[in-house]
């Protein structure tokens, strides 16, 4: 987890999974918000929202926190975080996430 303190992060929504739930707006406000179709999706610093499939945006320091628990807690498994060089730290692609995932499965 040392890495996500040191490196930026880049975070991404698949509207294709994207249940609406929420979750992620109520955590982070100023990294997601949704749209007229009732989906989340990453804004800018602008505050414009990115609308195009696989739009990444940079996280906020201050913000990295939620963001990841916005990405551990979505209830669709849609949001991915990313470091610089591509690895996701939170989402559904994230190592930590697959172990975690896995050495609940086997108790």
């Amino acid at each position: 987890m040392a890495e996500v303190a040191t490196d930026q992060l880049q975070v991404w929504v698949d509207q294709d999974l994207c249940t609406g739930d929420g979750l992620c707006v109520q955590y982070a406000p100023e990294v997601f918000e949704f749209d007229i179709d009732g989906l989340a999706y990453v804004k800018g610093v602008d505050g414009e929202l990115r609308l195009a499939p696989g739009s990444r945006v940079d996280v906020p320091e201050h913000l990295r926190l939620e963001v990841i628990d916005s990405a551990k807690e979505c209830p669709g498994d849609c949001i991915h975080v990313v470091r610089g060089d591509g690895v996701e730290v939170a989402g559904p692609d994230a190592e930590d996430d697959r172990a975690s995932a896995a050495r609940s499965a086997r108790r």
